[in-house]
């Protein structure tokens, strides 16, 4: 077994508008490339983890796009090349309001072709984990099947998983996501939510369940370690039956997208390392702040920004990981 942490998914040509307001207002748009698993794939690289990303992309600029920007970042990059369908886009606005919204235009794409024979023999089974998402497992009956043999040969070989849930409300119903993540969760070593995923995959109201018992129900279901993302109140985790709390870090927020893939890395990043669960906890709140003072999803931050005194006018002490989809 190597040192490496291999994911797969679907990674889409990203367009951000350079001002404040919709897209039908905009002028000009930023073009950018944004997905969940080659997100952390980027910052673990970053945190000295190798990484290899898998996924489907069209025979169009945007599929090479994608394949550039992600391999440019350090990213071990297997792209299959799909010449019947296009890359993904999805597209990013700073509203008038403060929000953070984002669309996609996916249905159909390359990406979410994503098949079992795209992952090489002896990628997943060499691998020191294997880090997988909800996306993935709602994109399509393809993509959801990848997921299950790629868990399949990690169990076969004895790969730790890790599972993000990071649902999306517009590619599944919430009965069909429970019972495909709750069927991940069970198999996986680490599972990371949102306060409202975990509810979503324990089948909780939005009112049941405080942060200590959502995390280590979580835990529970898998195999003894949890992190419940918690937006502006920080994050818990449940790590072998005991619990951990960790407040959001203060910084001045820019852009809230791609921040959770950002926390996921640093704790998985802190976690190979040999870091202890509070270290871990402290390093992933620590990336998922960093993430939000820089516009692209996966640009690098300044370090320094974690102690820029700002204002409380200007300072958002939530690390957001969900937003408008």
């Amino acid at each position: 077994m190597s040192g490496r942490v291999v994911t797969f998914g679907e990674t889409m040509l990203l367009l951000t508008g350079g001002d404040t307001g919709a897209v039908p207002d905009l002028e000009h748009m930023r073009v950018d490339t944004g997905g969940a698993e080659s997100n952390v794939a980027i910052g673990l690289v970053r945190a000295g983890v190798p990484t290899t990303w898998i996924g489907r992309v069209g025979t169009d600029p945007a599929g090479d796009r994608v394949t550039r920007d992600v391999r440019n970042e350090g990213v071990d990059v297997l792209a299959v090349p799909d010449p019947d369908r296009s890359t993904g886009i999805m597209m990013k606005e700073r509203l008038a309001d403060g929000r953070t919204r984002v669309t996609y235009h996916r249905r159909g794409s390359a990406g979410s072709a994503l098949r079992a024979t795209d992952l090489p023999a002896g990628i997943v089974e060499d691998a020191a984990l294997l880090h997988v998402t909800g996306i993935t497992l709602a994109l399509s009956d393809e993509a959801r099947a990848t997921v299950e043999a790629a868990i399949d040969r990690a169990d076969t070989a004895g790969v730790p998983v890790s599972f993000d849930v990071n649902h999306r409300p517009k590619l599944i119903d919430a009965e069909s996501a429970r019972e495909r993540y709750r069927a991940v969760a069970v198999r996986s070593s680490i599972v990371f939510a949102g306060d409202d995923e975990a509810r979503l995959v324990l089948g909780l109201a939005d009112d049941e369940g405080d942060d200590e018992t959502l995390a280590h129900d979580l835990a529970a279901l898998g195999r003894g370690r949890a992190v419940v993302k918690l937006g502006s109140r920080g994050a818990v985790a449940s790590v072998d039956g005991v619990f951990l709390r960790r407040p959001a870090t203060p910084v001045r927020v820019v852009d809230p997208v791609g921040a959770g893939d950002a926390f996921v890395a640093g704790w998985l990043a802190a976690t190979l390392g040999g870091a202890s669960p509070a270290e871990a906890l402290d390093r992933a709140a620590d990336a998922g702040a960093l993430a939000c003072t820089v516009e692209s999803d996966w640009q690098r931050p300044d370090p320094t920004a974690l102690h820029d005194p700002a204002t409380p006018s200007d300072v958002d002490h939530a690390v957001h990981d969900r937003v408008d989809r």
